[in-house]
């Protein structure tokens, strides 16, 4: 959530951010109003307790006739201090409930509009030409059949739509990825987590995904508990309720678990194959840094990713992800995509987003300096997703004969593999 003093001496801004993000800007005037009434209610809250209090040191010493005035009036501030209490909590409670409704703010540099408004700020490795090459590339479904490495059919039929299973040099692939992002990150100074993949309603709330994400969200109803997404909501709800001590900033987790997607919204986008799925592991990066060296850190964290894709020798570009398609928690992301070659354009395969404190205030995480406590700021990043890792290395590292050619930093974590190579029919 944002904070509330800003919200009251700068409402513009947020309603800046919030048309910007395409969300309800009458938001902001509701929750100005909500907050309005939180405080003045607080306010007569107060007075009437202060009352209530001086009556109850008057009326020992009060006279026989001034005690049955006094008793008479003490007996009305009950009833008026507890009509006044309920109402400062039911303020509390509508602006508690429409402060999470709005979203973090967006960075004035931020790109405006929707998702195809983003802004293209690098690019990076060569596209390969196949015609000059004298061969068309297959898709990586047909790779993954021919190397014995993908079975989406069994998937479908065991799970459903959109549920795989990774098989022989996939399924050691997979492992190659998440072994090689794991040492790149631990290398970097992040410290490796295996983390739940079942959290909490406060933890799913506090990062932000039952907003506007909730529709793409598994909830367990019997046992209240929601599948994640993705380790950020873990890595960030595991500081909630504490206060670090600045010394400790900044912190740096490497997480690595199963996420779950619902892919709402996304029928007949992506159906073919693993770029899209209701299943996938994914090693994610995850911060804690103070609220001035957040946009440093971001830069850092896109500085990761680069350096990650790089090393798988993949083509891709960087993106400045316009303001309507941020997510509720981001102020800023920057997202990496891999070129597809057999769908001729690049696709997502890593983000990274600074969320101020927008998440460290939902959770209740503070760090200490000097004598004063305050939010810190949260950030994350992909390091690898591991469906879209395997499609973009599968298309982009393809030969003519349908075998894929491993790349170098994969290599120790496949024992010494140089090419991936058909089965035999």
């Amino acid at each position: 959530m944002i904070d509330l003093r800003l919200l009251r001496e700068d409402p513009d801004r947020v309603r800046a951010s919030q048309r910007a993000r395409g969300e309800d800007v009458a938001l902001v005037d509701s929750l100005l109003s909500a907050d309005k009434r939180r405080r003045s209610s607080g306010v007569r809250f107060d007075e009437l307790r202060a009352e209530q209090r001086q009556l109850g040191k008057l009326i020992p010493k009060a006279s026989a006739d001034e005690k049955a005035e006094l008793l008479k009036r003490a007996e009305q501030l009950k009833g008026d201090v507890k009509a006044a209490d309920a109402e400062r909590d039911a303020a509390d409670a509508e602006t508690q409930e429409l402060l999470l409704r709005l979203g973090n703010l967006v960075h004035p540099d931020v790109p405006v509009g929707g998702e195809e408004d983003f802004v293209t700020l690098e690019k990076h490795g060569e596209i390969r030409d196949f015609g000059a090459e004298g061969f068309e590339p297959k898709d990586h479904l047909e790779l993954g059949q021919i190397l014995g490495a993908i079975d989406v059919e069994r998937g479908a039929k065991v799970s459903g739509s959109r549920f795989y299973f990774l098989t022989g040099v996939g399924a050691l692939l997979e492992l190659a990825l998440v072994n090689a992002a794991m040492a790149q990150a631990t290398a970097a100074g992040f410290t490796p987590m295996l983390t739940p993949a079942l959290v909490r309603p406060q933890s799913m709330a506090g990062t932000g995904f039952l907003g506007q994400a909730a529709q793409d969200v598994y909830h367990l109803d019997k046992d209240d508990l929601y599948l994640v997404g993705t380790s950020e909501v873990a890595l960030a709800a595991y500081h909630m309720d504490e206060i670090i001590d600045a010394d400790k900033l900044p912190l740096r987790y490497a997480g690595f678990s199963p996420c779950f997607r619902r892919e709402a919204g996304s029928h007949g986008k992506d159906t073919r194959g693993i770029f899209r799925v209701h299943q996938f592991d994914k090693v994610e990066m995850f911060t804690y840094v103070t609220p001035e060296d957040s946009q440093a850190e971001h830069q850092r964290l896109l500085e990761w990713e680069k350096q990650w894709l790089t090393s798988l020798e993949l083509p891709f570009r960087v993106i400045d992800v316009a303001s309507a398609d941020l997510g509720s928690s981001a102020s800023r992301k920057f997202d990496c995509e891999a070129w597809i070659p057999t769908q001729g354009k690049y696709r997502e395969l890593t983000s990274t987003s600074d969320c101020t404190e927008y998440q460290s205030r939902r959770l209740q995480i503070r760090f200490r300096d000097g004598k004063q406590v305050r939010p810190l700021a949260t950030l994350n990043g992909t390091l690898c997703a591991v469906p879209r890792t395997i499609v973009a290395i599968l298309e982009n590292h393809q030969q003519a004969d349908g075998s894929v050619r491993v790349p170098e930093v994969l290599r120790p974590y496949l024992g010494g593999r140089e090419v991936l190579e058909p089965v035999a029919k």
